[in-house]
């Protein structure tokens, strides 16, 4: 089994190991330092793209590919496409005419595929002959093999090429942006540099024309997989295994529908074998749909949960939130699912059965494959620790990270209203009179803040021991939950999240009415918790004091398709969902302190959404400060400057409410 791992806290370089599955013996396949120095200078822009979408900030090797023996292995080396051998470490590096990117090996791991800028490459994994262009790009707008935006940062698909199980074909992705926007990232730190041009897919905008071709690796010819692509023009997923048919996984633009496309390999024709439909939208989940003992295994709505579904059978209990397929085989299929939204355990599925395969009290990940399964696990005792069950035997995968510099003391509650999960930290030195509060929620769709899991409080205990009782709050639109969570937030990511936020805080009030000062409320968030922030203050300074809004989304029409049409619509349709969750329209009502924070290389959340809001503020000559971070992307992984930034806050937190 592989796994990657540099050596220390201080260290960014990802190497190679391997553990041996029947002695627990681990060892360094490939140690990078020795072949290149990767501080992402060297790598090419679709690589950083990659990585940025992934929200990879290591160094080294930072993903791999293997055939299906597990004998050899490909991945990049700065700008090289390397494979090694698993067994003795030799490496080979494959020639090609530029830097490549996402090497992927065939089956039998004699043939490794690539992508350098917008042409796919395929080479004899040996070395024995250079490698050659399969698929060419037009040096324009069309590029094979790559993943378009939407599909990396929305759709958890980061590839665009698959092997065949025969190794003689691929499958490819031929991605046209042709008619999607063209956006420019500037560097003003650096008046001398051209901006850099983006292709990018704003809500209401026409996305990218992305199109499927099975190609022979021998002799490059070409057949198109033909299906609707008017009605159902997003690519969410390839599947092609051994004894099965070539499968395709499409959706609806208005992503309420989803259908599973058997592919006639010959000619490219295909047949729809799964229709699914939801009124308000199809949740892509991971692992599905899948094909298992002659039906089709789902993970949907069902009623008061989300259930895994085999033709629309319930598999999973009836009080379990279902949130991934993590393995199937004949005889038993594990998943992952909460039956407190707070909690991610393992479960296995066989012989009419459902088991719990983990501790319970914390947070779960794990993948499988044939007969190893590697889980890792946390809770809010401990950080993660990653185990490897294999024939038999457990083994531990050490880890070699820092001991943090401070322990959560994490309290978890519900408030009685609406059952919103909350965490409430205080110092870990106490305190002897009210505190001012700091709600550090994310607040939206797609994601969890609050978990039992140590790790994800280390940032808030470190606020609260800066002299605050810290709330971070899961309100409408996380997961985890039934009822129709998720789905409240359907035409307005607005109030709902914000009444969330309110309740939760007077909850806490409640509980704690001599340690927490309601007269110094402040809130900070990142992203969809940085729009959350400015959301809070602008609309109800009753309630919030001072805010801190990082990378936030100021207008939603200036957000990607995928993600912003879910829930809003599409901004000619319902004008009015994308009206009410605007925070330009309500600029002109700030009446507390409000820092905007913002990476001015950001291609996700553009730089635009702050400068837009700031401009608004002013015509309105409501004061405010703002934080441009040159250089800086959606995530902040420049170790300084993430340091920095949040002694910045303290500083304006301190200064706004104490």
């Amino acid at each position: 089994m592989l796994f990657l791992r540099s050596t220390g806290p201080e260290d960014p370089i990802n190497a190679l190991w391997a553990i041996n599955t029947l002695t627990g013996t681990e060892r360094v396949i490939v140690d990078p330092r020795k072949f290149v120095d990767d501080q992402g200078s060297e790598l090419p822009a679709a690589e950083l793209a990659r990585r940025e979408r992934a929200r990879e900030s290591a160094g080294g090797i930072t993903t791999y590919s293997l055939n299906s023996q597990g004998s050899r292995v490909t991945f990049t080396l700065g700008a090289e496409i390397v494979v090694a051998d698993v067994d003795n470490g030799s490496l080979t590096s494959m020639t090609s005419t530029g830097a490549g990117f996402d090497p992927r090996l065939s089956a039998d791991g004699r043939y490794v595929s690539f992508v350098v800028e917008d042409s796919l490459h395929v080479a004899l994994a040996d070395g024995s002959e250079p490698a050659r262009v399969l698929l060419q790009g037009d040096g324009k707008t069309v590029t094979w093999g790559s993943a378009e935006f939407v599909a990396a940062e929305e759709m958890r698909r980061s590839r665009g090429h698959w092997w065949d199980p025969n190794n003689d074909r691929l499958v490819v992705a031929r991605v046209d942006v042709a008619d999607v926007n063209l956006w420019h990232i500037s560097a003003p730190d650096d008046p001398a540099k051209s901006p850099q041009t983006v292709r990018y897919p704003a809500a209401g905008t026409s996305n990218a024309d992305v199109e499927l071709w099975l190609v022979n690796v021998h002799d490059a010819t070409q057949i198109q997989v033909t299906w609707n692509r008017s009605t159902h023009p997003y690519l969410v997923d390839v599947r092609w295994e051994d004894e099965s048919p070539l499968t395709v996984t499409v959706q609806s633009r208005d992503q309420r529908s989803m259908w599973v496309l058997e592919v006639e390999e010959s000619s490219g024709d295909t047949n729809p074998v799964l229709a699914l439909d939801d009124p308000d939208w199809i949740e892509i989940v991971p692992g599905t749909p899948r094909k298992w003992n002659g039906g089709w295994l789902t993970i949907e709505d069902n009623g008061h949960t989300r259930s895994l579904l085999h033709d629309g059978t319930p598999l999973s209990g009836p009080d379990q939130w279902v949130r991934s397929l993590v393995d199937v085989d004949d005889a038993r299929l594990l998943y992952t699912a909460s039956i407190d939204p707070t909690i991610i355990d393992l479960w296995s599925y066989s012989d009419n059965q459902n088991e719990c395969l983990t501790s319970g009290n914390g947070v779960v990940q794990a993948v499988a494959s044939k007969s190893v399964t590697i889980i890792e696990q946390s809770s809010l005792e401990s950080s993660p620790r990653v185990e490897v069950e294999a024939r038999g035997k457990t083994w531990g995968i050490e880890s070699w990270q820092a001991t943090p510099m401070v322990t959560p003391a994490v309290e978890l509650l519900q408030t009685e209203s609406s059952g919103i999960h909350t965490a409430v930290l205080f110092p870990t030195d106490g305190c002897d009179e009210p505190l001012p509060v700091l709600l550090d929620p994310y607040g939206g769709p797609h994601a969890q803040r609050v978990l039992r899991t140590h790790n994800a409080y280390l940032v808030s205990q470190w606020f609260a021991d800066q002299g605050f009782c810290v709330v971070i709050a899961d309100g409408p639109g996380t997961p985890g939950r039934g009822d129709g969570w998720e789905r409240s937030v359907r035409g307005d990511l607005a109030h709902p999240v914000l009444e969330a936020q309110i309740e939760a805080l007077q909850s806490v009030a409640e509980r704690h009415p001599d340690r927490v000062d309601l007269t110094r409320v402040g809130i900070r968030g990142w992203s969809f918790g940085g729009y959350l922030a400015a959301l809070a203050v602008i609309r109800r300074p009753d309630i919030f004091h001072a805010a801190i809004a990082g990378a936030p989304v100021t207008d939603w029409e200036l957000y990607d398709t995928h993600y912003t049409e879910r829930y809003l619509g599409h901004p000619t349709e319902e004008p009015d969902n994308y009206r009410r969750t605007s925070l330009l329209v309500d600029a002109g009502e700030l009446q507390r302190p409000l820092l905007l924070i913002h990476g001015l290389a950001d291609d996700n959340v553009v730089a635009a959404h702050t400068l837009q809001l700031s401009a608004a503020l002013l015509a309105a000559g409501r004061p405010h400060e703002v934080l441009p971070l040159s250089g800086v992307t959606h995530m902040t992984s420049q170790e300084q400057v993430a340091e920095n930034l949040l002694l910045l806050q303290i500083d304006f937190l301190r200064r706004n409410l104490q």
